[in-house]
């Protein structure tokens, strides 16, 4: 199985836990998940692993560099694989303020603006993260 090697590589050792959520995460048509999400996805599927569980993987993931955690304002947490095969350079979020929906974009336009700000104030920019808190339009909702 892939998902035993990758946590092998990890340093990890394979477990029910790990290999479920690392399935999760590779299998699922939405690339940001709470550790609330995992857990119900976790339930549904028959598997019994307790949510502090799904913390304490998800923590491990994130310290491993299998997973990166997003912070966002509202104090919502989201993880997402480190390297999302749809994106294989850097890549930011926006955020939807009513629903909570994380989007991922990129923008050479944006990187190319970041790069020349650092460069104009006399730095060298060594990693960013940006994200844009967003709403639907009116009559979008």
């Amino acid at each position: 199985m892939a998902e035993d090697k990758n946590l092998r590589e990890a340093g990890l050792k394979v477990t029910l836990p790990r290999v479920r959520i690392l399935e999760i995460f590779e299998n699922s048509h939405e690339r940001h998940l709470s550790a609330d999400d995992v857990y119900r996805m976790i339930l549904g599927s028959g598997d019994e692993v307790g949510l502090a569980t799904v913390y304490r993987v998800l923590t491990q993931f994130e310290a491993a560099g299998i997973l990166d955690k997003l912070n966002f304002e509202s104090g919502h947490s989201v993880y997402e694989l480190a390297h999302n095969p749809e994106f294989n350079e850097h890549h930011d979020h926006m955020v939807c303020i009513k629903t909570g929906k994380v989007i991922e974009f990129s923008s050479q336009t944006i990187e190319d603006k970041q790069e020349e700000l650092a460069d104009s104030h006399g730095y060298k920019l060594i990693d960013h993260r940006l994200v844009l808190y967003v709403e639907p339009k009116e009559g979008d909702e």
